[in-house]
């Protein structure tokens, strides 16, 4: 790091990736800062700076302490181990040590008390709820919410007529045919095992899903106004079902509240959705496979006068960025729905999805919101 790039840094102040320590002496606030950092999108440790961005300096003797304790702490204290490096920059106030933690390959990492720490805006906060937990493993590729076990749903819940269609579909062959039993049908498939559906097999082929499942459902509303905080509203609905019901009701529902315009059309045409069609549904297919099935929260779907937005519970997937995502480049959180998806959806898992729809909505925005944990997809109306 050069001292251009130092002084920029703490004139911005802290942030997610910055913290500012005038010394540390607690082996266990650096444990816990590296253990945030480690679990988070990495950051950079700035010690003998203070809270408010004055260089108070370390002596010879402080920074000789300092990268033993790191050491130490790297090593023995934050499980997996992480491998930090330190810089010593010398400044008018003084010696600053710059310590960098990359994001780790081995999620999620703990103290060697067992406890994980995650970022939290400039701060660090202690995770202690299991869903939060099981998010972290789901990064680590260690746990996947679409496989995880539902809890009282048993084979007596599947829907064998829709299921039977499907799999017709799927592998040109009836149930009969494939000559082995429901219960070894399905394990095969991924989507149960010991006569118990998972949260896949609930959510694509149950009777009513939404019984089992309440939280994972489409909340959606639509307002003459901008701005969620009025007592008026046009339409609202919760949106019910199996996924495919979902998706067809959520499009239904969002089209219903947008103007028609007649484009190239003859003035006898119907006219088209302000917002083309094939957008909506790359977005909503995309919301409903992509979600983070950990947090038990609704999809929403809100159509204002302006704008539609449509809300997933959970942030992008690892360290998938906006851009990244504008490029083409994705990353299946949830890969056996995903992968069952494609043949109830208008879904194909190429990437190129956001592609398509960015060449019909330029304007399009995406908001990756990593510490409210949601994603928010944006189409402006034409006014």
């Amino acid at each position: 790091m050069e001292i251009i790039e130092l002084v920029s840094i703490i004139s911005r102040g802290e942030d997610s990736e910055h913290q500012f320590k005038k010394n540390i002496t607690n082996i266990e606030s650096l444990t816990s800062e590296m253990v945030a950092f480690s679990n988070g999108q990495g950051g950079t440790l700035l010690i003998g700076v203070d809270d408010n961005g004055l260089i108070t300096g370390l002596s010879d003797d402080d920074v000789r302490r300092l990268n033993q304790m790191i050491s130490n702490v790297a090593s023995q204290r934050v499980h997996p181990a992480v491998n930090p490096t330190t810089q010593n920059i010398i400044t008018d106030g003084g010696l600053i040590l710059v310590l960098s933690v990359p994001s780790g390959n081995n999620k999620p990492y703990q103290d060697n008390s067992g406890i994980f720490w995650v970022k939290c805006g400039a701060d660090k906060r202690r995770v202690s709820s299991r869903e939060e937990i099981r998010r972290l493993f789901q990064e680590s590729g260690l746990l996947q919410a679409d496989e995880s076990p539902v809890r009282n749903a048993t084979l007596a819940d599947l829907d064998i007529g829709y299921f039977s269609k499907f799999f017709e579909r799927r592998y040109h062959k009836t149930l009969q045919q494939n000559g082995l039993s429901l219960e070894q049908t399905i394990y095969n498939m991924n989507l149960g095992k010991n006569e118990m559906l998972n949260l896949t097999g609930v959510l694509l082929f149950a009777k009513n899903p939404s019984d089992i499942l309440p939280a994972f459902i489409v909340k959606s509303g639509a307002f003459s106004s901008n701005t969620l905080v009025t007592d008026n509203y046009n339409d609202s609905r919760d949106i019910k079902g199996k996924l495919a019901d979902i998706f067809g009701q959520t499009i239904n529902f969002i089209v219903s509240n947008l103007h028609q315009v007649q484009n190239k059309q003859s003035v006898n045409s119907l006219g088209e959705p302000e917002i083309p069609i094939m957008a909506l549904e790359e977005i909503v297919a995309n919301a409903l496979i992509h979600r983070d099935y950990f947090v038990s929260a609704p999809i929403r779907v809100f159509v204002f006068a302006n704008r539609v937005e449509v809300i997933s519970p959970g942030h992008l997937p690892n360290n998938l960025t906006v851009n990244n995502i504008k490029a083409g480049i994705s990353n299946t959180r949830n890969p056996v729905l995903a992968s069952l998806a494609n043949q109830i959806l208008p879904y194909r898992g190429y990437g190129s999805g956001i592609l398509r729809v960015l060449s019909v909505c330029p304007d399009i925005l995406f908001e990756d919101d990593r510490n409210g944990n949601l994603f928010k997809v944006t189409f402006l109306r034409k006014q």
